[in-house]
């Protein structure tokens, strides 16, 4: 089976990126590699963001309220060794072992860091299925690049939940059919190479 699929998926802050990406790597058949990042949150309130090696699970934090040094994003301070350590390292790795790549997401805070650019650009010219997403407002070029040459999906709170088939639809998958379980879904695919 042949499975394509470039994606760029954007939408404004806490709207659900993130969480339609891992919906959607539950139920791709494909190893994937690269980073998630997510809040960091404490008693309902977000002090930061982590990120984490989707392959090896390897997480950090990207930035932080209560960091001392580094460059200042608002309120936030970035830990841009974590980021090439982690986040960085972890795009490299998927394009060289995985069939799938992650970069969530092209954003002022990712971009502290002068590999990160060159790393989404290697990962495009990779020619390899992609997932990678972007903050709304990114104005830098590589973002445009990416809006522009892959399938663009806008995420909103009234279309989060359908958008996941539609990524199914474009890799050239369908949810399976059957009947469903417990939980009242379909059965989904076996991830492979994992």
């Amino acid at each position: 089976m042949t499975i394509k699929g470039r994606i760029a998926i954007t939408g404004r802050p806490g709207v659900g990126k993130t969480t339609l990406i891992k919906r959607a790597l539950e139920l791709l058949p494909l190893s994937a590699g690269g980073m998630l990042t997510e809040e960091i949150r404490v008693c309902g309130h977000r002090v930061g963001f982590s990120l984490t090696d989707i392959a090896t699970g390897r997480d950090g934090i990207l930035a932080h309220l209560h960091l001392t040094s580094g460059p200042k994003v608002g309120r936030y301070t970035v830990d841009v060794k974590s980021l090439e350590e982690i986040g960085i390292a972890a795009i490299h790795r998927a394009i060289e072992e995985e069939e799938l790549i992650v970069i969530d997401e092209i954003a002022p805070m990712e971009l502290r860091s002068p590999a990160f650019v060159p790393a989404v650009e290697a990962a495009l010219a990779s020619g390899k299925p992609l997932i990678v997403s972007t903050h709304a407002h990114a104005d830098v070029d590589v973002a445009h690049r990416v809006r522009r040459e892959l399938t663009l999906l806008r995420v909103k709170l009234g279309n989060r939940d359908r958008l996941v088939e539609e990524i199914l639809r474009i890799f050239g998958l369908e949810r399976p059919s059957g009947p469903p379980t417990a939980e009242g879904r379909s059965p989904t695919p076996p991830r492979h190479g994992r």
